[in-house]
């Protein structure tokens, strides 16, 4: 069964999408702005705040659709200036020490609005009564090669 969540952004109807969709156990979360409750930019000029903003809208989506913010595996951040990567992971950490999503930050050249600084997406998995598992950690490897990576592990 498809649920479609909407934030009521004007921004939904424009473009035809939703803020998130959830199909079974899996659930998405669109490219999420820094918009204001009055429809305006979020902390205009900071990134951290921009950044808080877009995880309590992400949040309020979740929310909505049954799920919590240990639901999320994986995180996409982007930015206008790289170099303002740590004022996001600041903000990402605070929420997301404790459940660590996998996370990747990527610079844009611009947004739709141009006082967004960020904008962050979300991905889902629900898996209600499944028993919690210690964290693995990765195992060490000598990279090897031109590009850094093991040419064993390049099948």
């Amino acid at each position: 069964m498809r649920a479609n969540i909407s934030s009521g952004s004007s921004f939904e109807s424009t473009a035809g999408f939703s803020r998130a969709v959830r199909i079974g156990d899996l659930l998405a979360v669109a490219g999420t702005a820094p918009v204001a409750a009055d429809g305006t930019v979020a902390a205009p000029g900071d990134v951290y705040g921009q950044t808080k903003r877009c995880l309590q809208i992400i949040a309020t989506a979740l929310s909505a659709a049954g799920l919590g913010m240990s639901d999320v595996i994986r995180t996409r951040i982007l930015l206008t200036d790289i170099q303002t990567w740590r004022d996001a992971a600041k903000a990402h950490r605070e929420l997301f020490a404790r459940f660590k999503p996998a996370c990747t930050f990527v610079e844009v050249s611009r947004f739709i609005e141009p006082g967004w600084l960020v904008e962050v997406e979300a991905d889902c998995v629900v898996l209600r009564n499944a028993p919690a598992l210690e964290p693995m950690p990765l195992e060490r490897h000598s990279f090897h090669g031109a590009n850094g990576a093991s040419p064993d592990r390049m099948r």
